[in-house]
């Protein structure tokens, strides 16, 4: 059956008749481009101001990753391409429950993806409106969300592995993705990728393309686009023994033609329809002045399954403690399961002229973002509506919208050093708004629907009940949840840096930010170095502040939400508030006005480079104060009980069994080391070997917790428990290794990469229940053959041989859970694809 899928996807990729002559042309830029990232391209990202600095050369750790790299990986999704490649970024199979399914929060060195600063041609990227309320790994966060870039439209990528908060401001504490789109301004691009799972379907099918074109004397605009559907994977869950009621304590004869596996939110629960799309454009208007504009704009569709319900009295395992009263048998007589409806639509444009003024070089540019969700569910119920209840819901909108302004000046300054002095200035105004918009009443609503006491198993379980109020699967946003919240900021930096001595570089910074909220004012430095020990040798090093400023929905979300919940042995359906900080509920509890949290980073290392070989090795420290964490679920039996269920209802909370918020809780301290070896093999007969060797470690530690506010100190309450802390230090691998070769010869090209991932722990509140799952090497292929001079054809395959985690979880009662969640390569196996591509 493989052979046939492969075959079908090959026939099915049409042949596109180009120019012979452009697509040579091209297919040499390319190489030369490739050639040029790995013997030391020259890079933008932390090297303000005149002064061209090379990977080499950079004071602090850098890597640089080309249009074919990013190719080479046989992903189509910026997300899982990076993880593949960069060593110390990490992304969960299954991180936690809403929205994290579907937009996937990633790890950098450890850290949750609100500490990596994201920018597209330097410029500040807005983040997701959704926030990661759910999520056990980098939970509560709001990341930019990458995926909403099209890869047909990058021209490289830069990664800067160190803080650099003191040059871009907030969030720049783990380091700096700076996407810098293609400005080829001839020829184009097409690509046709198709391809599946093993076993489990999760068919891909995407379609990218750009072109480029002169613009007035010297100038370009590129233009990209991408079109992809991918399919949700069959569940890689466990097969239930009972979908029916038993009837007389015996199957229902229906069993027979049932579908037993019922989990299909575990594995890759998505179906995915996505559109990219971008321009590039730069138009010189005189001889020192250059006007620019780069947009993107995406669609995204998402059917994300999620829990799966099932039908009262079925017998096994206790399954109606998890459903109970919400699965009415008039609408859903063998239970149903649920899916989670994203509509997306997400934009940044930006416009400048970059110029000369005097002495000085100036750059002058707006940007404006936003990210505009639409949130629904499908197959599901209002049980408090009774039979009457319909299954598709609005369910509410999520908006976040960015606009910043930055004015950028940089000369350079002949102090009789050994290279001019590179002085840089900068002012920025960024404006920032989130919005929870309120859905349906029907979404949220409790309709008084009272469960009749008949002599149906139904009935005689659950008769004269009320079922909850909204949604089974997920809640609606309320009136009460709504909320609209802006903010102001106002930055203004300096930037110096020189050769103070032949091969001894130093670079100090500085920032100062003023936030009109309670972020209120920081300030950032930075130092640098790099001494030159001897040709191709050097030691490189850095210390710097940061910060990151609490998120708009860290401060204003709120929503009321059904979830399961283990007690004891059992699953037991509850529902829950998430308080804004600034509500009277949570500030009774104990909630204050969010911090920014503090950062302090150290890094040091080494750097060799002899002819094709360079090794780089990079130790760092990074110490977080007052990180901002969910508390636990507040008011549950074993944690405040009635008593915090009372100031719930003094504060007008009174329809709900728990609550949480975010605070400032902790403070932490991550120490690794990123190692990089390259070396390129020249040889006349076997052809070009580039060979590539990356070691990430890292290990975060919890250097102190909060203790329970004032308003608490009295009540038997844990604020930031067992499982939540070890989610924080033991929920990711603390090692990872790439090992990759990419030979080329004539018309021939392939790529073996071999990554291994290190051990890490699913945890519980009870250390017993703790579930650790051991390393796993993850093999990848690929096979290329340029067909003409015009057309090339690949053949590949990430998770060669069809590794597994390990079957250490524990199975839940819908039968999913055997391999974990948090797995980085995820739950559902090997998948093959192939790909044809076309230059014009």
């Amino acid at each position: 059956m493989k052979n046939t899928v492969i075959a079908g996807l090959l026939a099915s990729v049409s042949i596109i008749a180009v120019s012979p002559a452009r697509a040579e042309e091209v297919a040499d830029a390319a190489a030369s481009t490739a050639a040029e990232a790995d013997a030391g391209a020259i890079v933008v990202t932390g090297a303000r101001g005149r002064i061209q600095r090379s990977v080499a050369d950079s004071p602090v750790p850098i890597d640089v990753i080309s249009p074919q790299e990013l190719k080479n990986t046989g992903r189509t999704g910026l997300k899982e391409i990076l993880g593949n490649i960069i060593p110390s970024l990490s992304m969960p199979a299954l991180g936690g429950g809403g929205t994290s399914a579907s937009v996937r929060p990633i790890s950098i060195r450890g850290l949750s993806g609100d500490y990596v600063l994201v920018l597209v041609n330097g410029k500040r990227r807005h983040t997701t409106s959704l926030i990661n309320n759910l999520s056990r790994i980098s939970g509560g966060s709001t990341p930019v969300d990458i995926d909403l870039i099209p890869t047909s439209a990058v021209g490289r990528i830069e990664v800067l592995r160190d803080g650099a908060a003191a040059q871009y401001g907030s969030d720049a504490i783990s380091g700096v993705i700076n996407i810098i789109l293609d400005n080829s301004p001839h020829g184009g691009e097409l690509s046709v990728t198709g391809g599946q799972l093993y076993e489990k379907g999760g068919a891909l099918a995407q379609v990218a393309g750009s072109y480029g074109t002169p613009l007035g004397d010297g100038g370009f605009a590129r233009f990209s686009i991408e079109a992809k559907y991918h399919d949700r994977a069959d569940s890689s869950a466990e097969p239930i023994p009972y979908v029916y009621p038993l009837v007389n304590g015996q199957p229902d004869p229906r069993e027979a033609d049932a579908d037993h596996l019922i989990a299909g939110g575990y594995g890759r629960s998505n179906r995915d329809k996505i559109v990219d799309t971008s321009y590039n454009a730069e138009l010189p208007v005189g001889e020192d002045t250059t006007l620019y504009s780069f947009s993107t704009l995406s669609y995204r569709n998402i059917k994300d399954a999620r829990g799966a319900y099932f039908a009262a009295a079925t017998g096994y395992n206790g399954l109606a403690n998890s459903s109970g009263a919400s699965v009415l048998p008039q609408l859903y007589p063998a239970g149903f399961q649920a899916y989670r409806r994203i509509w997306e639509w997400d934009w940044q444009t930006a416009v400048g002229l970059r110029t000369q003024f005097a002495e000085w070089s100036l750059d002058l540019s707006t940007s404006y973002g936003r990210d505009n969700v639409k949130l629904g569910a499908e197959n599901t119920l209002n049980p408090s509506l009774g039979p009457d209840s319909k299954s598709s819901f609005f369910m509410g909108r999520q908006k976040q919208d960015l606009w910043v302004s930055n004015l950028d000046l940089s000369r350079e300054l002949d102090l009789g050093l050994a290279g001019p002095l590179n002085l840089s200035l900068g002012a920025e105004q960024r404006w920032e708004r989130f919005q929870n918009i309120a859905g349906e009443p029907d979404s949220y609503r409790d309709g008084g629907y009272v469960i009749p006491l008949d002599s149906t198993p139904f009935g005689q379980l659950y008769g004269g009940r009320s079922p909850s109020p909204g949604l089974v699967s997920f809640t609606g946003t309320s009136p009460a949840d709504a909320t609209s919240i802006s903010r102001n900021n106002l930055a203004a930096y300096a930037d110096v840096s020189a050769d103070v001595m032949p091969g001894w570089f130093v670079g100090v910074a500085g920032r100062f930010e003023h936030y009109s909220d309670s972020a209120g004012n920081t300030f950032s430095a930075k130092a640098s170095t790099r001494i030159e020990l001897a040709k191709g040798l050097a030691l490189r090093g850095g210390v710097n502040t940061g910060f990151r400023a609490p998120s708009l929905a860290q401060t204003a979300f709120s929503t009321t939400q059904n979830t399961v919940t283990v007690i004891g042995d059992e699953r037991v359906s509850t529902v829950s508030k998430f308080l804004p900080v600034n509500s009277a509920a949570a500030i009774a509890l104990g909630a204050k006005p969010l911090k920014p949290e503090k950062s302090l980073n150290f890094t040091a290392g080494v750097t060799y480079e002899t002819g094709p070989f360079r090794l780089t090795i990079d130790g760092y420290q990074i110490r977080i104060d007052d990180r901002i964490v969910k508390t636990e679920f507040l008011g549950t039996a074993s944690n405040g009980g009635a008593a915090i269920k009372d100031i719930l209802v003094e504060n007008g909370i009174d329809d709900v069994d728990s609550a949480q918020f975010f605070t400032n809780a902790i403070d932490t301290r991550t120490r690794g080391v990123d190692v990089v070896g390259e070396y390129t093999l020249d040889t006349a007969s076997l052809g070009t070997f580039r060979l590539n060797a990356a070691y990430s470690y890292n290990k975060t530690k919890i250097l102190h917790v909060i203790d329970n506010p004032e308003e608490l100190s009295d009540l038997n309450v844990t604020l930031f428990g067992r499982q939540a802390q070890r989610d924080l230090v033991a929920a990711l691998p603390r090692s990872k290794v790439v090992l990759s070769n990419t030979w080329s010869l004539a018309k021939f090209r392939a790529l073996a990469r071999v990554t291994r991932y290190g051990k890490y722990t699913e945890s519980s509140n009870v250390a017993a229940s703790d579930r650790t799952y051991g390393a796993k090497w993850v093999a990848d292929a690929e096979v290329g053959y340029q067909l003409t001079d015009n057309l090339d054809i690949a053949v590949g395959a990430n998770n060669l041989f069809d590794a597994y985690p390990d079957r250490n979880g524990t199975v839940a009662a819908d039968g999913s859970g055997l391999y974990g969640n948090f797995a980085p390569f995820g739950l559902s196996g090997g998948f093959y694809y192939a790909r044809l591509g076309a230059k014009f």
